[in-house]
């Protein structure tokens, strides 16, 4: 099984992969004229307003729907493991894959918004509805479908509660077992109760958790303030090859920082655009600005704040690619436990068990995000209405997949991960840039109302956009 896993893993994420994220992203870049830099106060500025209906979350639930998809084991042990496959350089290449990926995340985000629909009496949309609605193509959509149920069901949940209960071992010895027994039955009174209980749970838990964790950061870097010149310098030099400490990871450290970007802000992976339809908004640019705004409070700020509390402690150490270490600064310890010895060197009474705990928070939630995404896939397979009995497979299918990965062994678990990870990534990059002209066509009409002083409202058949049932075509 592990041979399998890892010959997919290989076909799936090689460098073409990697070259398709950096590509689409500059295109998209330019395209919007840097839209991820001059639009971060109207980013700010939309979180905050819009309301709840009958069909569709707040703006701020969607938001915190999708963070609570994008925050969660990438940001504390796939940071880690970047920094040990590809050094401290491959930070920098998290960082400028999210700089890239916050404009992909607006047009996936954007699109989501153009084409969803209404079933069940909820809002539903995502990469298989804009496939089919905007590309015309239904075995695409239907092939989008299956790969993310299966990843989103099977493949990932693992991922996530591997690091819960692996975490929460180190830091207060508890059974891998019980503690997956925990979370499953904690999942599932959250996933029997739809979106609209993910909706408020995700409000609740993700500003807390994010906001406890950057603050932790926060202190330790202060307490190491006169050190930061030379991490951020240790980050450049080693991201373009300078540092001859690491000078033979460069290839790693561009494809291990893009690899695990991907992973933690997920921006063109598909999975957002799903919490970004179900969001009641006037125009769906004003959706797809405030995705773009979660990639960095994913990758700048939590993904930055982990790899700053690693590297300040030296509590790390850099695979060779040839085999053996090119550095050693913590022996016996494999990636996993990075950020837990990390805080532990500065307040060893806490430190591993606030991470523990801080896992506890990011993983859940982003399981919760992953059912969602999951049953809005689900229901797009069905058109007229969700059968209740695959609905109920789906769930237990899920919570299964929770349970086993908690038991098994963490490389298989990340394994799987990137594979679904980046089965949808091709998917979904492929789509929205042949889907690229009615995102950018909304972005530049929600920039012509914004400056003649309106609050933007979205016209489909004004705009010659077509197959949007919501916004009053569907021809």
């Amino acid at each position: 099984m592990e041979q399998i896993a890892n010959f997919l893993n290989g076909i799936i994420w090689s460098d073409a992969l990697v070259f398709l994220c950096v590509a689409i992203g500059l295109y998209f870049t330019f395209a919007m004229k840097f839209m991820q830099f001059r639009y971060i106060r109207e980013m700010i500025r939309l979180l905050l307003n819009g309301k709840a209906s009958a069909k569709g979350v707040s703006s701020f639930q969607a938001f915190t729907i999708a963070i609570s998809g994008r925050v969660g084991t990438g940001n504390i042990i796939g940071v880690a493991t970047a920094i040990a496959m590809g050094g401290p350089g491959a930070i920098f290449w998290m960082w400028a894959i999210a700089l890239l990926g916050a404009c992909s995340a607006y047009m996936e985000a954007t699109l989501g918004q153009i084409y969803k629909t209404v079933k069940d009496g909820q809002f539903r949309g995502g990469p298989a509805y804009y496939i089919e609605k905007g590309l015309g193509v239904k075995w695409y959509a239907i092939l989008f479908c299956i790969a993310t149920i299966l990843s989103t069901a099977l493949f990932l949940p693992g991922v996530q509660s591997n690091s819960i209960s692996s975490s929460m071992n180190n830091a207060f010895d508890i059974p891998v077992e019980m503690t997956g027994a925990v979370v499953t039955l904690l999942l599932g009174l959250i996933v029997f109760g739809g979106v609209k209980r993910i909706g408020k749970v995700a409000e609740i838990v993700v500003p807390f958790m994010a906001g406890a964790y950057v603050l932790m950061a926060v202190v330790i870097v202060i307490l190491n303030i006169r050190e930061v010149p030379y991490v951020f310098g240790l980050i450049f030099r080693s991201a373009f090859d300078l540092e001859p400490l690491f000078g033979g990871v460069f290839g790693m450290a561009i494809s291990w920082g893009v690899k695990r970007g991907l992973y933690s802000n997920e921006a063109g992976q598909g999975t957002a655009p799903h919490a970004a339809s179900a969001a009641e908004v006037s125009h769906p640019a004003k959706q797809g600005l405030v995705q773009a705004f979660s990639v960095y409070i994913d990758t700048i700020f939590v993904c930055t704040a982990t790899a700053l509390m690693i590297i300040f402690s030296n509590q790390y150490h850099v695979n060779n690619p040839e085999g053996g270490f090119i550095i050693d600064h913590n022996p016996g310890v494999d990636a996993t436990g990075f950020t837990q010895a990390a805080i532990s060197t500065h307040f060893p009474a806490i430190g591993h068990g606030f991470v523990a705990v801080a896992l506890l928070f990011f993983a859940f939630t982003t399981i919760m995000a992953y059912y969602y995404i999951a049953e809005t896939n689900l229901s797009y397979l069905q058109p007229k209405k969700t059968n209740k009995w695959w609905l109920w497979t789906l769930r237990i299918g899920l919570l299964a997949a929770t349970f086993y990965g908690s038991v098994k062994s963490a490389q298989l678990a990340w394994t799987f991960g990137d594979i679904g990870v980046g089965l949808m990534a091709w998917l979904n990059l492929i789509a929205i840039f042949l889907l690229r002209k009615p995102a950018l066509i909304a972005f530049k009409d929600y920039k012509e109302q914004r400056k003649q002083g309106k609050d933007p409202v979205f016209n489909a058949k004004k705009l010659g956009i077509k197959n949007t049932e919501v916004w009053g075509d569907d021809t």
